[in-house]
């Protein structure tokens, strides 16, 4: 059975051996997100943790893959659990509205470890996001996918996604050519 959970400390040592196996919880960054999380589980794990849960956007700016900074958005990410860290899924939003900033790509976005892809987990990880995205009050949620990226696609459509739009990703994340997904909540 899988679920998503609050990070917490309890889940924190399995989680790591994810992360050292080199996964990455970031579909953007990659080993750089991976190796900054390690560095901040290393220093201190107590606050690693309370920086993955931050419903009022207290936390320091984001910095995007050009190196610009925007404010931070509240959101907050559970990990996906099957007994041991499945992956990650985060939700963000902005209060008051259920519309993004452009340099956001999405509400929701998702990693499951590579070896237990193809198990369904993101499809149920993403289905019990989206309860978590009508307690904050959002009417939809967005979720985008590159090209070439059949298997988030399905999840997506899986959890009553509808194609909104082909776009091209803001210059930050390198323009690429990308889907939007909408799904109505």
């Amino acid at each position: 059975m899988v679920e998503i959970v609050k990070p917490a400390l309890e889940h924190l040592p399995s989680y790591k051996a994810a992360l050292e196996r080199g996964w990455s919880p970031d579909n953007v960054r990659l080993l750089e997100a991976t190796r900054e999380q390690l560095a901040a589980i290393e220093e201190d794990p107590v606050a690693f943790l309370a920086s993955l849960d931050d419903p009022q956007a207290k936390g320091p700016p984001i910095t995007l893959p050009d190196g610009s900074q925007v404010p931070r958005l509240p959101g907050f990410r559970r990990w996906i659990w099957d007994g041991e860290a499945a992956g990650s899924i985060g939700l963000r939003w902005q209060k008051g509205t259920s519309a993004l900033p452009p340099h956001v790509l999405g509400h929701i976005g998702y990693a499951v470890v590579p070896w237990k892809r193809s198990r369904g987990y993101a499809t149920e990880a993403l289905r019990l996001m989206l309860g978590e995205a009508r307690a904050v009050s959002l009417d939809y949620v967005e979720i985008t996918t590159d090209l070439d990226n059949p298997p988030s696609q399905k999840v997506i459509l899986a959890n009553g996604g509808t194609l909104v739009e082909r776009f091209f990703k803001v210059a930050a994340y390198g323009g690429a050519e990308s889907l939007r997904f909408r799904i109505d909540l």
